[in-house]
C-alpha cells in the first residue's frame, strides 16, 4: 500500500509551534523565523510530493520491431534506510521521507542524536495522517546505531546527509552485506562571486543572510565572497558593518538574528579555524570568535565573522567551517573568480552578483557546483528543482525535485510483443 500524505494532512504543523518550529529552537538554536520556515519546507515539500504520484514516472519508447511496445516502470527497493541531520531536523527527513512512500517503500530513519525530537514529531505526524502503522521506524542513536541500519541485509537503499568523512564510512558499511543503493548529501564550500558591476547593497544582503543565517550552520551557507578589487573595500565595509549590527541571543526572540552554535565544542573547532586564518594571514573586520550573551548562560554563541586578506590557498578557504566565518577572497577578473570558486573538492551551491546577463550565464556555465544563484545567496534552494552537489559534495544522487524518487526506486525495462510470432531483436531487421 502507497501513502502518499497530502498537504492538508501536515498543514497543522505550521501553527503548532511547540511541535515544529520550536522544536528546532530548543534543540540547536535556529531562530523562531527559520524554524518557521523550515516548518514550511516540509509541507511544500508533502504538495510538490503529492502531485508528483499522478506525474509520469517512466518513459515509452518506440521499438525496433513491428506490434511491439517498450517502456519502463518504477518500482520499489524495499526498505530504505536513513540518517539525517540535526541543522535541518524537520526538512531533510521530509525530502527523503515524502518520494520513498511516493516509489513504495518502507522507511527506517534515525535522526541525529543532537536533535532527535524533531525527526520523531515528524514521523508522528505522519502517523496521525493515514501512513500505516510500522510502514516508517524510527530508531535513535548515535554512530553505532547508524552502521547497524547501514549494513542490516534487509535494508535495499541508504539515503545519508551529513559530513564527508561519516559519508564515506557509510558507503564503505553500506556495501559490506551486498550491493544496494547509497546516495550521499554531504559538505560544502560555498562561493558567492561580486563582480564590479553589482547591486552591493543587494549583494551585502545576501551575504548576511548566506554567511551568518543559522549561525553558518548549513550545507549552502556562504562561507567564500570572491569580490573584484575595485569594490572590494566598499563590500567589505558594508558587510562588516551589518555584521556588528546583529542581535545574538535566545532564538525564542523575534528580535533576535542570530542563534547559538549546536554544541560548544562546535563552537570551539570553529574558534581554531578562526585563530588558524589569522595565524595565515587573515584580518578580522569586526567582532569575532565565542562570545556570551547576557541571559543565555552556557549557549554556545559565536559572533558573525568577516575576514580580509584571505587566500584561496588558505585553510578557511578551503575546509568547510560550518559556522559563521566569511572570507573575503579579492581576484581581478570573473575568470579568476570562477576559478577560485572550483578550486575546493566540494561543488554544492555558489551564486553571482552581477547587473550584466552575459557575465552572469558565463559565469554559471564555468562554476562547477549543483546548485547555482544570480543575484541571489548560496541558500534558497526550492522543492521543484533538484538539490545536490559534484565533486565530494555527493555521489550523483540529487534530493527534491523530480528527480528526488531516483534513489528510492528501481527501474524495470518492459516489453510486450503483440504479433503472435517469434520477434528477435537486432536479428529480425526486415
Amino acid at each position: 500500500e502507497v501513502v502518499v500524505v497530502d498537504r492538508d494532512d501536515v498543514e497543522h504543523l505550521l501553527p503548532d509551534v511547540g511541535g515544529g518550529a520550536e522544536a528546532g529552537i530548543w534543540l540547536f538554536g535556529k531562530v523562531l523565523v527559520e524554524g518557521g520556515g523550515e516548518v514550511q519546507e516540509a509541507i511544500d515539500m508533502a504538495a510538490f510530493v503529492a502531485g508528483q504520484g499522478r506525474s509520469a514516472m517512466g518513459q515509452v519508447v518506440p521499438s525496433e520491431l513491428r506490434d511491439k511496445m517498450a517502456y519502463t516502470t518504477r518500482i520499489p527497493v524495499g526498505v530504505v534506510g536513513m540518517i539525517t541531520p540535526w541543522n535541518f531536523p524537520m526538512a531533510i527527513p521530509s525530502w527523503k521521507c515524502f518520494p520513498a512512500l511516493l516509489a513504495g517503500n518502507g522507511i527506517v530513519i534515525k535522526p541525529s542524536e543532537l536533535a532527535p525530537v524533531c525527526g520523531e514529531a515528524f514521523v508522528d505526524v505522519l502517523a496521525e495522517s493515514g501512513v500505516p502503522d510500522g510502514l516508517i521506524q524510527v530508531v535513535h542513536g548515535a554512530g553505532d546505531v547508524g552502521a547497524a541500519l547501514t549494513t542490516h541485509p534487509g535494508i535495499g537503499a541508504v539515503s545519508f546527509t551529513g559530513s564527508v568523512p561519516t559519508g564515506r564510512k557509510v558507503a564503505a558499511a553500506a556495501m559490506e552485506t551486498g550491493p544496494r543503493v547509497v546516495s550521499l548529501e554531504l559538505g560544502g564550500k560555498n562561493a558567492m562571486i561580486v563582480l564590479d558591476d553589482a547591486d552591493l547593497e543587494l549583494a551585502t544582503d545576501g551575504a548576511l543572510f548566506g554567511a551568518f543565517g543559522t549561525s553558518g550552520q548549513r550545507c549552502t551557507s556562504t562561507s567564500r565572497v570572491l569580490v573584484q578589487r575595485g569594490v572590494a573595500a566598499e563590500l567589505v565595509e558594508r558587510v562588516a558593518t551589518r555584521a556588528a549590527e546583529l542581535t545574538l541571543g535566545d532564538p525564542t526572540d523575534p528580535t533576535v538574528d542570530v542563534g547559538p552554535i549546536i554544541t560548544r565544542q562546535s563552537a570551539e573547532r570553529i574558534a581554531g579555524m578562526l585563530d588558524h586564518a589569522v595565524g595565515e594571514g587573515a584580518s578580522v573586520a569586526g567582532d569575532s570568535g565565542i562570545c556570551e550573551v547576557e541571559g543565555c548562560d552556557g549557549g554556545a554563541f559565536f559572533h558573525p565573522t568577516v575576514l580580509t586578506g584571505v587566500r584561496p590557498e588558505h585553510r578557511l578557504a578551503r575546509e568547510e567551517a560550518f559556522g559563521p566565518l566569511l572570507s573575503v577572497i579579492e581576484v581581478d577578473s570573473d575568470d579568476e573568480a570562477v576559478d577560485v570558486v572550483n578550486q575546493v573538492e566540494y561543488g554544492l551551491s555558489a551564486a553571482v552578483y552581477t547587473q550584466d546577463v552575459n557575465r552572469a550565464l558565463r559565469a554559471v556555465d564555468g562554476i562547477d557546483t549543483g546548485i547555482c544563484y544570480v543575484n541571489a545567496p548560496t541558500i534558497g534552494a526550492e522543492i521543484p528543482l533538484p538539490f545536490g552537489g559534484t565533486k565530494h559534495t555527493g555521489n550523483g544522487f540529487r534530493e527534491a525535485g523530480a528527480r528526488g524518487i531516483e534513489q528510492f526506486s528501481q527501474v524495470k525495462s518492459v516489453y510486450i510483443d503483440y504479433s503472435g510470432r517469434l520477434q528477435r531483436a537486432q536479428i529480425d531487421t526486415e
